[in-house]
C-alpha cells in the first residue's frame, strides 16, 4: 500500500494509526552532498520536495524485497543533517500488507503495479492552510531545518499544494481525506488476509 500526499498532510500519523507495518520512504532521500540534488528555482536552497532528491530505485528494491521475503535492510536518514546515519532492518513477517509512505510514493505507483506488488495507492489531502500549519510546527519541533528555510519552503509548498495533489493523482494515487484513507486501508488489509486464508 503506497501512501503519499503533500509534506505535513498527516501520512506518518495515519500509517502509525493503521496498525500495519510501515516502510518510511523518506529514509531513501539522497545525502546533502550528492551533486545530483536539485535546487529551488532562483535560489541556492536544495529542493527536497523534488523527486530527484530521492532514490526511487532503492525504494522500489526495498518494497519488492519486503513483499518477497518479509524483510529488508533500509537506511536511517536524519533530515536535520541531510544524511544517512546508519541502517536498520524492516521485518513484516507474514503480514500480508504493509504501508510504504512518503511524499514521493506516487512516483513509483506504476513501477510497483507492473511488478505486481501494489495493493492500493492513496494521496492524503488536508487542505493547504492546515497542511502548512501542521508541517511548520512538526518541522520546527523536530529541528529539521533552519526557521528561515522552513518558512520559505512552507510558503512555497502552500501555494503549490493543489498542483502537488494533482500530480500525485495523475501518477495513479487516489486523493482522499484521513477517514476515507483509513477505510480503504482497512478494506485492503481485510482483502489480503482473506486471500491468505484461502490460499492456506
Amino acid at each position: 500500500m503506497l501512501l503519499c500526499g503533500p509534506s505535513g498532510s498527516g501520512k506518518s500519523l495515519l500509517a502509525a494509526r493503521s496498525g500495519l507495518p510501515v516502510l518510511r520512504l523518506d529514509d531513501f532521500y539522497k545525502e546533502g552532498d550528492d551533486p545530483t540534488l536539485p535546487l529551488v528555482a532562483e535560489s541556492s536552497d536544495i529542493d527536497w520536495d523534488h523527486p530527484d532528491s530521492w532514490d526511487a530505485d532503492a525504494a522500489v528494491a526495498a518494497i519488492v524485497e519486503l513483499c518477497g521475503t518479509g524483510r529488508t535492510d533500509v537506511p536511517v536518514y536524519d533530515l536535520s543533517l541531510s544524511a544517512r546515519t546508519g541502517a536498520d532492518t524492516v521485518d513484516i513477517g507474514r503480514t500480508p500488507l504493509f504501508i510504504a509512505e512518503g511524499i514521493f510514493a506516487a512516483e513509483i505507483v506504476t513501477r510497483c503495479r507492473e511488478l505486481g506488488v501494489l495493493a492500493d495507492a492513496l494521496c492524503l489531502s488536508r487542505g493547504p492552510v492546515l497542511t502548512f500549519r501542521r508541517r511548520f510546527l512538526r518541522d520546527l519541533r523536530e529541528g529539521r531545518k533552519s526557521v528561515p528555510f522552513l518558512l520559505r519552503r512552507g510558503w512555497r509548498l502552500m501555494r503549490q499544494e493543489r498542483t502537488i495533489v494533482a500530480r500525485q493523482t495523475a501518477l495513479g494515487a487516489y486523493a482522499c481525506d484521513r477517514d476515507e484513507a483509513m477505510g480503504r486501508l482497512a478494506a485492503a488489509a481485510a482483502g489480503r488476509c482473506a486471500s491468505l486464508r484461502t490460499a492456506a
